[in-house]
């Protein structure tokens, strides 16, 4: 009796070892805040996942067209006239969709993502549990942005792919051109985190979902345009001058795809005229204002690609310390009043 009655006890030896195998099956999954914040924004998180995934394989598909063509004028040393009939059209409009994926991140997941929640209530029923404000904030900030930079980099790094066989080539998108410079690198991320984090901020202020979307959407437009105004004051401009005046083949000659920043009219003294300054109604009256003025050759300030890299690497870097102060913001506004 006293062994059946032992067998059948809730302290019986079985009963550990179901507990046992259960928790590396549970150890695979979310738990906690993680799996809340995944179980209120998977519609959201999978789309994005879902819109990575197809614009990858898109991309992937391209890139194996092009290459079928540059092979035919023998890539990597392309002959004379491969320009003639490449198609530039898929590169061309893949990267102008791209370059609205930080907008429409900040737009349709950074803005809802407390407003939503403030404007229905959830926020209240969140701040009446056991977990802190800071931790239910810092766990949709921190796993949001996790699947931001994943999708974002993963997409950045195929599109890198996709052009880099004719990334020095001036026919197709140019290095310095928001089309190249901001779809590449470290760049896709860090604007992406910028609007959203953005986003989360007014959403957290205006409490409601549709008018912080649309201010979001301005927040955003406006990074964009700031941006595109101050990428290229991130290099380091390199001189290169001539001697041999100002006619035909008298420019100097830059590195293919340079940058070009600006250019002067050098006179014999070592003295620089504006390229505008001897612009003048005639051709004969422009010459007559050239000798008198002494010039010799050209002055020209220029970027080369090769610090592509540093210049992405360095604005992305700017660009994470504005998100983490505006971050910090979020944090501590919504520890101190949140609801």
């Amino acid at each position: 009796m006293s062994t059946m009655t032992g067998t059948g006890s809730p302290s019986s030896a079985p009963a550990p070892a179901d507990s046992a195998s259960a928790e590396p099956g549970r150890g695979l999954r979310l738990s906690g805040m993680n799996w809340l914040v995944w179980r209120q924004h998977r519609a959201a998180y999978w789309t994005l996942v879902a819109a990575a995934t197809v614009t990858i394989a898109v991309i992937v598909y391209e890139r194996q067209q092009m290459m079928t063509y540059l092979d035919g004028y023998g890539w990597p040393h392309l002959k004379s006239g491969w320009e003639g009939q490449f198609n530039q059209g898929p590169l061309t409009m893949a990267a102008l969709v791209l370059g609205f994926v930080p907008i429409l991140i900040g737009v349709f997941l950074g803005a809802p993502l407390l407003a939503g929640d403030l404007e229905s209530g959830t926020a209240k029923l969140v701040n009446s549990q056991s977990a802190s404000r800071v931790r239910w904030l810092a766990t949709k900030l921190g796993v949001t942005a996790l699947v931001v930079v994943v999708c974002t980099t993963a997409v950045s790094v195929a599109f890198a792919w996709w052009w880099s066989p004719i990334k020095t080539s001036s026919y197709t998108i140019n290095w310095d051109d928001g089309s190249a410079f901001d779809n590449t690198g470290p760049m896709p991320a860090a604007l992406s985190l910028l609007t959203l984090a953005g986003g989360v901020a007014i959403g957290m202020l205006l409490r409601r979902t549709l008018m912080s979307m649309v201010v979001t959407f301005g927040f955003a437009v406006v990074v964009q345009l700031v941006w595109s105004h101050v990428r290229m004051s991130f290099g380091d401009a390199l001189t290169i001058t001539s001697h041999k005046g100002v006619g035909d083949n008298s420019f100097p000659a830059m590195p293919d795809s340079a940058h070009l920043v600006d250019q002067s009219y050098l006179t014999s003294s070592g003295d620089l005229i504006g390229f505008g300054s001897c612009h003048e109604a005639t051709a004969k009256a422009s010459t007559a204002c050239l000798d008198k003025a002494h010039v010799v050759g050209w002055e020209v300030e220029y970027i080369p690609i090769s610090q592509m890299s540093s210049m992405q690497w360095l604005g992305a870097s700017i660009l994470l310390a504005l998100t983490a102060g505006i971050a910090a913001f979020i944090i501590l506004r919504g520890r101190r009043r949140l609801v």
